[in-house]
């Protein structure tokens, strides 16, 4: 990779760590566009690897809010959707995985501004495991289904809860995604070079979390989602 594609790609990444670090999603919604459109052969596999200590450090934060029931629930759906998306996975193109990613971008992110407030059950937490399990596992995109569960709840509740469920999925996913042949030695190599990144914008988070507007930035993040994913579609 070239120094101004690595610089390119480690902005999103700070920018994305900051993002969910703060209000608890947007990490991929931020950075699956930009590799899909930057360098496509790094989803989801180095998107999946990123997640994990960014997802580490938010549960662990604030591990005192985490909703145990609602995680188990996410956690069972979850484990059935991934199934799935490895098969999807396997039966797309790089073309065709370029425009799927960009359409769930943008359709989960218009569906997280529009779904009206409610309180999660455990039917909405396994079908959001689900499909967070088939997305994620797919495209590197899993937190729009959790953030419709949680997106309403107190910010320490909807971080920690998601970080955790992510956590565990994402595990999942590059489980499933080794054994089927889809993760290479070359892939999580790549990862290294936007660690510093991470890290960075995990650390901004923790001095701005408890000060920035959760809802305005939220509206923020998720009409750059809307936005990114219809170009990614129309370049696909």
């Amino acid at each position: 990779m070239s120094a101004t594609l690595i610089a390119a790609i480690s902005l999103a990444v700070a920018v994305a760590a900051f993002v969910q670090g703060t209000i608890g999603m947007g990490f991929a919604l931020i950075v699956a566009p930009a590799l899909g459109l930057l360098s496509p052969g790094l989803v989801p596999v180095c998107l999946l690897v990123l997640m994990i200590p960014l997802n580490v450090y938010v549960a662990w934060r604030e591990r005192s809010a985490l909703d145990r029931s609602g995680a188990a629930w996410i956690t069972i759906g979850r484990f059935a959707g991934t199934f799935a998306g490895v098969a999807v996975l396997a039966m797309l193109s790089a073309r065709a995985l370029g425009t799927l990613i960009g359409a769930a971008t943008a359709l989960a992110a218009l569906a997280t501004l529009l779904t009206p407030a409610f309180t999660p059950g455990p039917r909405a937490s396994l079908a959001a495991g689900v499909v967070t399990g088939i997305t994620e596992t797919a495209t590197g995109i899993g937190g729009p289904p959790l953030a419709l569960v949680y997106q309403h709840q107190p910010g320490p509740r909807l971080r920690s809860t998601i970080a955790f469920c992510f956590l565990i999925g994402e595990s999942m996913s590059l489980v499933f995604l080794a054994a089927a042949g889809r993760a290479t030695v070359g892939q999580l190599a790549d990862v290294v070079v936007f660690l510093p990144a991470l890290v960075v914008g995990a650390v901004t988070s923790r001095r701005l979390h408890r000060s920035v507007g959760g809802p305005l930035l939220r509206n923020l993040v998720l009409v750059f989602a809307v936005v990114s994913g219809a170009i990614l579609v129309a370049r696909a």
